[in-house]
């Protein structure tokens, strides 16, 4: 019997331990409170194809891997200059913008044989581009009101 519960104590332990998921919100405020972040998308150079935004909570697939965002929506564009989305409901804290003109609507960023993105692209504070994708702290921001606005400029290489 002792056998048995030295072989079973390390299993229980690990299972008493709570699991969390990649794409949880963040810690919520203590009065539970959210807000709406508003994104006024702008450089729409074509209307055609889809615009594609995401909130990231963490680093973990930013920019581009919208499957480990907190949330993403996506919708067609019907005219050049500017697109505004809407996330409702999102928990205080803090969190980094992505958006994608997906011109061919095949639910991916393209890019060249070098890696350089052929579709529009931009994230939150609009930081410069450098080589490699925009950095996930230089888009960080922070939700702590009920409503805040973002303007997005798409950068086409």
């Amino acid at each position: 019997m002792k056998k048995l519960f030295t072989l079973f104590l390390p299993l229980f332990l690990a299972s008493t331990i709570p699991v969390v998921a990649e794409n949880t919100p963040p810690p919520a405020a203590p009065s539970g409170e959210s807000g709406s972040i508003t994104v006024h998308v702008k450089g729409l150079n074509k209307a055609e194809g889809q615009l594609g935004v995401a909130l990231y909570t963490n680093q973990k697939g930013f920019p581009d891997k919208t499957e480990h965002a907190f949330l993403a929506q996506v919708h067609k564009i019907t005219s050049t200059g500017e697109m505004t989305v809407v996330f409702e409901n999102v928990p205080y804290g803090s969190y980094a913008v992505s958006v994608l003109h997906d011109e061919n609507s095949n639910g991916k960023m393209d890019k060249t044989f070098f890696g350089i993105p052929k579709e529009g692209f931009g994230v939150s504070n609009n930081p410069k581009i450098r080589r490699g994708p925009p950095i996930f702290s230089e888009s960080l921001f922070t939700l702590n009101a009920k409503q805040l606005e973002l303007t997005i400029t798409l950068n086409y290489l």
